[in-house]
């Protein structure tokens, strides 16, 4: 039983509380009088005061690359059994295959070029435009990672102009430059126009790409890196999205809430499968911990990145399944893409400004 003052009690919880019934409980000498609050209700975290909607908990999920269908498809079952939609960041170099590359002309490398190779056919590329349209169908996001996943750092605008070019150009041309019929009407027009919001490989992210991003349809970008879940910031219409540092590990040390970065930090990303167990309960953890401060506090949205790739035998990809399963079940919580998020803020009113945990 918690006999601190009632006023540190409600002070932790002030912003958002149950209805309570509060007991006084006496010990003498008077002086000493404490009081308990025993809450009607099964969890504190985030509730409302009397009478009001509790806040929503967002959760924004993204994938950055795209690519495997094997993970297409796991993602895109675990979003519907859980009441989540998630963002992916599409590499458009997946859309073509390597017989094809020389169609993709990247800024200062030769045509062909890509960091991250190309599809290995035909038929892999066609149940990826299938998965894309999909996912998009299904209340998911379609966003870019750009093409060939090359650090954009020191690009001028012209450069980023003409790779998000270079993207457009051929996610919209997928279906016709791979002899893919059954193209779905719509899809030219979710290439075009539909998506707009970006992630720059590497999170390489500058004043360029930014002011590319707002000529060319963009909304948002969500390269950024912030100590803690913050609020996106809206600059001369664009937001901009970071993902958190989180605790992790013994240590509790901070680190970029992506599969990849704990890969580096936990295997110096190189893989090591019997230790697959001890990973997953560290993500785990640390994913959760964040997701239950923020429940418990401000709620700001908790950002979470992942890839198409099972690192360290898929222990990042299975501690993100338990936390989905857990958290995006809840009513209060709703497991959103960063499109949807924006709209929502957008159509509330609500403040977009900068604002940290």
């Amino acid at each position: 039983m918690d006999f601190r003052p009632i006023s540190a009690i409600f002070n932790r919880y002030s912003s958002s509380l149950p209805p309570a019934r509060c007991f006084i409980f006496m010990r003498f000498p008077l002086s000493r009088l404490v009081a308990f609050c025993a809450f009607a209700v099964t969890s504190l975290a985030g509730q409302a005061l009397a009478g009001e909607p509790p806040k929503t908990q967002y959760v924004l999920i993204s994938f950055d690359g795209a690519h495997d269908n094997t993970l297409w498809t796991r993602s895109r079952e675990l979003a519907r059994k859980n009441n989540a939609h998630f963002t992916y960041f599409l590499s458009c170099v997946f859309l073509m295959t390597k017989q094809d590359r020389s169609g993709y002309k990247p800024p200062h490398k030769k045509a062909g070029a890509s960091n991250v190779g190309f599809a290995l056919s035909r038929d892999e590329v066609a149940t990826r435009l299938d998965n894309i349209w999909q996912a998009h169908l299904e209340g998911n996001e379609i966003a870019s990672h750009g093409c060939g996943h090359f650090d954009g750092t020191k690009w001028s605008t012209a450069d980023w102009k003409k790779e998000i070019g270079e993207f457009r150009r051929i996610v919209a041309d997928a279906y016709r430059n791979n002899g893919i019929g059954g193209e779905p009407e719509g899809w030219r027009a979710l290439a075009l126009t539909g998506i707009n919001g970006f992630r720059a490989p590497y999170l390489a992210a500058g004043k360029p790409v930014q002011d590319v991003l707002k000529a060319t349809g963009f909304r948002y970008q969500a390269s950024s890196v912030t100590r803690g879940p913050e609020l996106p910031q809206m600059t001369d219409r664009l937001a901009s999205f970071g993902l958190p540092l989180v605790p992790e590990g013994p240590s509790q040390r901070p680190v970029v809430a992506m599969d990849y970065n704990l890969y580096v930090r936990h295997s110096k990303a190189v893989e090591a499968p019997q230790k697959a167990a001890e990973f997953e309960a560290r993500t785990y953890k640390a994913f959760r911990a964040a997701f239950d401060k923020q429940y418990a506090g401000k709620r700001i949205p908790l950002q979470l990145g992942f890839h198409f790739v099972l690192m360290n035998d898929g222990a990042y990809w299975r501690a993100l399944e338990r936390l989905v399963s857990e958290v995006c079940t809840k009513p209060d919580v709703k497991c959103t893409t960063y499109g949807a998020y924006l709209d929502q803020l957008q159509n509330t009113g609500s403040n977009t400004a900068h604002n940290r945990s």
